[in-house]
C-alpha cells in the first residue's frame, strides 16, 4: 500500500481503504478519491484535551478511495515503518502518513518534554500497518540494546519505536562544546530494547535548551 518514489515522495496505492495524512501534503492523485478532514492527531476527548494543554497538534486529513495518492512535505526525506501490533512514538511534525487503520494518540513523556519545545507529549502511532515519518536529510536507524543505551540530541531525535524507556539528563549537551545555546541543557536517553530514528540536520529551534 506504502511504497517511495524516490526518497521524497510517498505513493499510497489505495483500493476502497484510506490512508490518514499531514494535511496539505497530498501533492498528486489518481481514481476516485474522497477527503475529509479530521481534528487531529489524537482521538476522543482526551487527544483534544491534551492537545489543546501541549500544543501537540497535528492537521490531519483522511483519504479514501481507489487509485494512487502521492504525498510529500517541503521535500523531506520520508521513511517507511511497518508496525505489527507495537507502538510508534513520534513528534507530531515527523508524521507524514498512517493506514487509516492505525490508532493515533498523545504520550506523556516526561517533565522534560518531547524535543524542541512540541510539546510534553509525543504523538503516537500502534495497530497493524505502516506509517510514514519524515525527517530532514536521510533519517539513520540506530539499535538500543541492553548492553548499549543510547543518547541522542533533542534536536535530531525523530522517533523511536520497541521496548525502550526514555528519560531526560540535564548537563552538557553535545553542542555545548561549540558555544552555542543558553539555559539548561539536556539529552534524551533510551534504554532497553528497539530502534531510534535520528535526522542528521537538528531542527532551526532552540535545541537541546530549556
Amino acid at each position: 500500500m506504502f511504497r517511495l518514489q524516490g526518497s521524497k515522495v510517498l505513493a499510497v496505492d489505495m483500493t476502497g481503504d484510506g490512508v490518514k495524512a499531514k494535511n496539505g501534503s497530498m501533492v498528486a492523485y489518481d481514481g476516485q478519491m474522497t477527503f475529509k478532514k479530521l481534528t487531529g492527531g489524537g482521538e476522543g476527548i482526551r487527544g483534544m484535551v491534551t492537545r489543546r494543554l501541549t500544543g501537540e497538534q497535528m492537521t490531519v486529513m483522511e483519504v479514501r478511495g481507489h487509485g494512487t495518492c502521492w504525498f510529500a512535505d517541503r521535500a523531506s526525506e520520508i521513511n517507511l515503518v511497518s508496525l505489527q501490533g507495537d507502538k510508534l512514538f513520534v513528534e507530531s511534525s515527523n508524521l507524514l502518513a498512517t493506514d487509516a487503520g492505525l490508532r493515533t494518540g498523545t504520550t506523556f513523556t516526561g517533565l522534560r518534554g518531547a524535543s524542541q519545545g512540541n510539546g510534553l507529549f509525543t504523538t503516537t502511532v500502534e495497530g497493524h500497518g505502516q506509517a510514514a515519518i519524515m525527517s530532514d536529510g536521510p533519517a539513520v536507524v540506530l539499535r538500543v540494546s541492553a548492553q548499549y543505551p543510547l543518547t541522542v540530541d533533542p534536536g535530531a531525535y525523530v522517533a523511536h519505536q520497541g521496548n525502550l524507556r526514555q528519560s531526560f539528563q540535564s548537563g552538557v549537551t553535545f553542542r555545548t562544546f561549540l558555544g552555542e545555546g543558553g539555559g539548561e541543557a539536556f539529552q534524551i536517553r533510551f534504554e532497553g530494547d528497539g530502534l531510534v530514528y535520528v535526522q542528521p540536520s537538528e531542527r532551526n529551534t532552540i535545541a537541546g535548551d530549556l
